[in-house]
């Protein structure tokens, strides 16, 4: 196995390398952090790892505390919460720990800590993000547990409205985090369903990336370089999940695909931030089930683009329909399902689908333009599995 580690800053400082959780407390000094919030999510706070972490930081004179009160897609008030914890505890500083999850609501309780304004009137539409007082945003290191959103170096927040039941991204440029600890032994406990969606997650992000009409070269290579090591690695990860190389890549991939969608996502992002906000569904695994029906759908805008892609990836045969018989056939291998009805989702509220996601800024990178109606019927296609 090479020697997989390495320091990066690009788009923010990186540490990646097996154990290298380890320099936490080093990294919270240097970013002047003396008692930061660490947030995560309940499911990682009930595990060993994470108490021997706040021992390690207490024991580097970093008073640590914990906030797990966030849920699989964190909302409004999730966010509140951690603020009031942020600032009961007298802290200085975020560390979000865990998932996407995690990672989101982190961001959003630092970018809060600060604020006067609702959280919403931060929502990522115009030129909203002027109205941060940047001085009151806190420091977030961010520690990925899982290789798929990319959010350990996102400029954003995807968090839910539970009143409106819809999710809004919450952007700042300066919500990306001012450390990266990527430890890949910290993902190996994954299951292997979870890792496969997560996976096809931070795939969906470097394609629709690769696929936005817009001129972005050095997102278009670093999207391909993700897709590769996503063809290369996911499966080995899925199917032997204690391969340090095979989650070191994945991790690497994951933040290849939130670099590279500073350029723009498209309809994948639109129907699965609508469905998540609906039906409180995995977001990795809904990208995972739309992906064939969205490039189907994007067929002639895209085809030339994937022609080149196929190509890159070394396929059998450098058309869109054999880069489309790969897609479906590596879901089969991961065992993701041809259907959002397979995991029990109908068409009841198509038409709501639809003008969410013609109204969610993700559909402002699709590669065409689709209207609410079309929106509806492609959610309708992967209701029922006809691609």
């Amino acid at each position: 196995m090479p020697d997989l580690h390495a320091n990066w800053n690009y788009p923010t400082a990186i540490s990646l390398g097996i154990g290298r959780i380890r320099t936490l407390p080093d990294a919270c000094k240097q970013q002047g952090m003396q008692a930061p919030l660490l947030v995560t999510d309940p499911g990682l706070a009930a595990l060993p790892f994470i108490q021997e972490t706040v021992d390690r930081c207490d024991a580097a004179g970093v008073r640590c505390a914990v906030f797990s009160g966030i849920r699989g897609n964190p909302t409004g008030q999730n966010v509140t919460d951690g603020v009031a914890a942020y600032h009961a505890g007298g802290h200085d500083g975020v560390i979000a720990l865990g998932g996407g999850s995690a990672l989101d609501a982190g961001k959003a309780v630092a970018l809060m800590a600060g604020q006067q304004r609702p959280l919403w009137d931060f929502e990522d539409c115009g030129d909203n993000w002027l109205r941060v007082n940047e001085a009151g945003m806190a420091p977030v290191i961010a520690v990925p547990t899982t290789a798929g959103t990319g959010s350990e170096v996102g400029r954003a927040s995807v968090i839910t409205d539970t009143e409106q039941q819809r999710k809004r991204i919450i952007f700042h440029p300066k919500m990306v985090p001012v450390r990266v600890i990527l430890d890949p032994e910290l993902t190996v406990s994954l299951p292997a369903k979870i890792t496969a969606a997560t996976g096809m997650d931070a795939l969906s992000h470097n394609l629709e990336a690769y696929c936005a009409p817009f001129y972005h070269p050095m997102a278009d290579g670093i999207a391909m370089e993700g897709m590769r090591l996503v063809k290369q690695y996911l499966p080995t990860a899925v199917a032997h999940g204690q391969d340090l190389a095979a989650r070191t890549h994945m991790l690497t991939a994951s933040m290849m695909g939130a670099t590279a969608f500073q350029k723009g996502l498209g309809g994948m992002h639109a129907i699965a931030h609508s469905l998540g906000a609906l039906y409180d569904a995995h977001h990795g695994l809904l990208n995972a089930i739309l992906m064939p029906y969205i490039l189907k759908a994007n067929q002639t805008a895209i085809e030339d683009r994937i022609e080149r892609l196929s190509r890159f990836l070394a396929l059998e045969a450098a058309s869109f329909n054999d880069f489309l018989d790969w897609i479906l056939a590596l879901r089969e291998q991961l065992g993701i399902p041809h259907s959002l009805s397979a995991i029990g989702i109908d068409t009841a509220q198509a038409a709501r689908v639809g003008a969410m996601a013609a109204a969610d800024p993700s559909a402002g990178g699709n590669p065409v333009a689709f209207s609410a109606e079309r929106y509806s019927e492609i959610f309708a296609d992967a209701v029922n599995g006809k691609l």
